[in-house]
């Protein structure tokens, strides 16, 4: 028999729009009203937002771009007083400011409901010991999970900043039945498992619910068949600000997306047109619930499609593909989003100048996602102490591992390092390949 939280996931289809289209309404009047950023979006193209009289007129309203979060920074967004904002979030953008945004009590209220849904769908109970094992690039996400978590009286062990050795032993000795984490953390704890010759018959997991990256269906199988677990896939993004906005049924026929929350299109990324369902395209959100932090088409860089008709569940909630190819140039890494101008616009802030080369590249070493920034050796770096030279490196890993939450490896090589017949991308993604760049 399925399984759903509340009446609003089952919906009729009419009774669902009608719902839809009066949030819609709702929250285009308070950007409109409290937001000057929204106001001036609408002015420019002479919309009110009482013209927007059904869904489909979204579509005249312009898109909400990632670098207007920063542009806006720290509360330019927020559409309440901030003595009505009870918690603040930050999350790296794509410059060296972060993105910062806000919750009132009641966003917080329908942020727990939300993910406790999606735990729910998951088969997850108050009977369940549930770990949150994320890096620091998602701390926000590990409260939402663990809030959401005791909203179903989970009991849970919250997220914190271990080496994987010291996870795998809270996995064990903890008895956790229920693991929050990204498929690339997921992949490392395995290996790590069998590694140590730790039978998965002696853990107490029975469940992976896994997030921040679009999953290969075949490391799902794989996860599933070495670890005797069920896994999950949830969709979330740090912008909206959170986890769990779609989440994965019993039927495995994709995400459920929480359309009384949020409102999804899908449009191609070139010339922003709507598409048909099956096309694949960009993932374009609005919130229709969020009161402090109002976001309005939103373009996620998220490449999914829709899936038609009902799902076996029983939920009319609409349902996506998640596809693991992006539409802009974010790379994921360990469920964090990394931009390559962060990490351009940090070095030369570090440095007291633009370096004169530099390639950023992604690696995975022993089943560990990190990133690799390599320097050349320049005289602004060059010193006759090796100490010296060393000592820099390591406080610029340290210092940009900060900035992004990401594990980071900073190198310095020579000039001859960078030579490349072809162009190279910002970031090169070399975790599935075996060769050495150099």
């Amino acid at each position: 028999m399925p399984i759903w939280n509340s009446r609003e996931e089952c919906l009729d289809l009419e009774e669902r729009a009608q719902q839809q289209l009066e949030r819609v309404q709702s929250t285009l009047n308070r950007a409109f009203k409290n937001v000057p950023f929204y106001r001036n979006q609408f002015e420019s193209k002479e919309i009110d937002p009482a013209q927007i009289e059904k869904l489909s007129d979204l579509h005249r309203i312009p898109f909400t771009e990632r670098e207007f979060l920063s542009v806006n920074y720290p509360y330019g967004l927020f559409a309440v007083p901030l003595r009505d904002v009870v918690r603040i979030h930050t999350a790296p953008g794509t410059t060296l400011r972060p993105m910062v945004s806000g919750y009132t009590k009641n966003d917080l209220q329908v942020w727990r409901e939300v993910v406790a849904r999606a735990f729910t769908a998951a088969g997850v109970s108050g009977l369940d010991i549930l770990q949150i094992v994320l890096d620091p690039g998602l701390t926000n996400w590990g409260r939402d999970y663990k809030d959401g978590a005791e909203a179903i009286e989970a009991s849970v062990i919250p997220l914190s900043v271990l080496p994987p050795e010291k996870h795998l032993m809270v996995l064990r000795d903890y008895k956790t039945s229920v693991l929050v984490t990204s498929p690339s953390a997921a992949l490392q704890l395995m290996n790590l498992l069998f590694h140590n010759n730790l039978n998965p018959n002696a853990l107490t997991l029975r469940t992976l619910i896994l997030v921040g990256e679009a999953l290969d269906p075949i490391l799902q199988n794989e996860l599933e068949e070495q670890l005797h677990v069920n896994t999950w896939v949830q969709y979330g993004l740090s912008e909206m600000p959170g986890p769990a906005v779609a989440f994965e049924c019993e039927q495995r026929q994709g995400l459920h997306v929480n359309e009384d929350h949020f409102f999804p299109e899908v449009v191609d990324p070139v010339s922003g047109g709507a598409l048909s369902a099956e096309e694949e395209g960009e993932l374009i959100l609005t919130t229709l619930t969020t009161r402090a932090f109002p976001l309005i088409r939103f373009r996620t860089g998220d490449r999914v499609r829709l899936v038609a008709g009902a799902c076996p569940c029983g939920r009319t909630l609409r349902r996506i593909v998640w596809s693991p190819q992006r539409t802009d140039e974010l790379v994921v890494v360990r469920g964090v989003k990394v931009h390559h101008r962060q990490i351009s616009l940090f070095l030369e802030r570090a440095l007291g100048g633009a370096p004169e080369s530099y390639r950023i590249l992604i690696r995975r070493q022993d089943f560990r996602d990190f990133i690799e920034v390599w320097l050349a050796v320049e005289d602004k770096l060059f010193s006759d102490e090796i100490k010296e030279m060393e000592k820099l490196v390591q406080n610029l890993s340290i210092e940009l591992g900060q900035e992004l939450g990401l594990p980071v490896t900073i190198r310095l090589k020579e000039k001859r390092s960078f030579a490349s017949p072809v162009p190279l991308p910002p970031i090169e993604d070399l975790r599935n390949q075996s060769s050495n760049p150099e």
